[in-house]
């Protein structure tokens, strides 16, 4: 056992969960990576270097950019590389050219946490051992601390061992997981177009403790819509018939949104997590808000209900003379991996003496990832590619207040790649 690169992976773990910072405000985080990977010797392109401005998706304003690059400088950033990130694009690209002939392999990881505020309870090892989120409302409450950390462990156990592999290795540390909205704006850079092969991991997500699954092919495609009605104000009781009622045109809405017929070729989703309207009780809402998400088991069909929301809001707000205008926040795909790559993994963890088990794939339904948007473009290209889970005891489930991971599962997890870079490497 690498004594010391377990120590390294726990200290990056738990200093990252102490300081969680949400989708395309990684600045902390971003700039230790990126100053970490410099001390490697890894090629760094970073920021707008390897992110598509038209492509992002969901980012925060301007304000909420700037206070939080003020907090970054006093939480511990590394300022000499903070300016790279300080306009909220938070994206690296970490090269190591071998200089010997090879594949090119891509390692993909994210970093940001979830709108969440952590338990207090004392029997939570966050607590109890001290590295419990100190920012209200943020939490690394699905384990994007620990895959940060576990890209940092390959980093440093690659360049340790430089000179076994051959070919170029890119590791991917991608902003805006959460919402699906960072990894598009990755693609659209061409961070992956050269990639031969191409891989990208979580921790948990229901795989038991020691179990590793090679291919996840669970995920549906997704969009995230923010859906706003435009009507027109005026006094409830004296001039009701002067009002364009914002907030009827966005319940009607989300009433029809729910009643979309499902799809013969496969599952759907749709929900519809926040509604707001209206300033008082006695005036007419002038503006709503809804914020849709939509499900498919392939692109297509996700299109299809995506579609079918478009109507209705357009329908919706004819009904009550209302200007709409739909903005999509967050997209994904859907993926299946590539088995050839998937087997190379699953040899890999067969062979460490951690895992118990070694799973070649999963369709178990998983939620959406943006990875998908990797995962394609590299298949598109000709490469090979697909979305390993490494199975960790959970203290709770993945978005939860309780959240946290079984930190022995870190190391494996690196080795794991490690070795599987070793055998893709011969793979000329």
């Amino acid at each position: 056992m690498n004594k010391s690169l377990a120590e390294k992976l726990i200290h990056w773990r738990r200093d990252f969960h102490q300081y969680p910072e949400t989708g395309f405000l990684e600045m902390r985080t971003a700039s230790i990576v990126a100053s970490t990977l410099d001390e490697l010797g890894y090629s760094l392109q970073l920021g707008k270097e390897v992110m598509a401005k038209e492509a992002c998706m969901g980012k925060p304003n301007e304000m909420e950019t700037t206070n939080h690059l003020k907090w970054a400088k006093e939480n511990g950033a590394m300022v000499g590389y903070l300016y790279q990130f300080e306009e909220g694009y938070t994206g690296i690209v970490a090269t190591y050219d071998t200089g010997k002939k090879g594949p090119t392999i891509a390692v993909r990881v994210d970093m940001d946490a979830l709108d969440i505020d952590e338990v207090l309870d004392e029997e939570h090892v966050p607590v109890k051992e001290g590295f419990r989120s100190k920012v209200p409302h943020k939490m690394h409450a699905c384990g994007h601390d620990a895959h940060t950390s576990i890209g940092l462990g390959l980093a440093t156990m690659i360049a340790e061992n430089k000179d076994n592999l051959t070919g170029v290795i890119k590791l991917i540390f991608q902003p805006a997981e959460e919402g699906t909205r960072g990894a598009k704006a990755m693609v659209e850079a061409d961070v992956v177009k050269d990639v031969d092969y191409f891989i990208a991991i979580h921790v948990g997500t229901g795989v038991p403790h020691r179990h590793f699954v090679a291919s996840n092919n669970g995920f549906l495609a997704t969009s995230k819509l923010d859906v706003t009605f435009h009507g027109v104000a005026s006094h409830a009781g004296s001039k009701p018939e002067e009002g364009r009622n914002a907030l009827l045109a966005a319940a009607t809405a989300a009433l029809n949104i729910y009643a979309i017929p499902r799809h013969s070729h496969g599952v759907t989703r749709v929900n519809i997590g926040e509604m707001h309207a209206g300033s008082g009780r006695n005036i007419i809402p002038n503006q709503a808000t809804l914020k849709v998400e939509t499900r498919g088991e392939t692109s297509e069909i996700n299109q299809y209900v995506r579609k079918q929301i478009e109507s209705i809001v357009q329908g919706a707000a004819k009904m009550y003379q209302n200007e709409y205008e739909i903005k999509v926040v967050g997209e994904a795909k859907s993926s299946t991996g590539s088995i050839e790559l998937a087997e190379i993994l699953s040899t890999s963890a067969k062979e460490h003496p951690f895992f118990e088990k070694s799973l070649l794939e999963s369709n178990e339904s998983a939620g959406s990832e943006d990875a998908t948007f990797f995962m394609e473009e590299v298949k598109k290209n000709g490469g090979l590619a697909t979305y390993c889970i490494f199975g960790t005891e959970l203290a709770a489930g993945h978005h939860n207040e309780r959240f946290d991971i079984n930190e022995e599962t870190l190391l494996p997890s690196v080795e794991v790649l490690y070795h599987a870079l070793l055998k893709l490497s011969k793979h000329v």
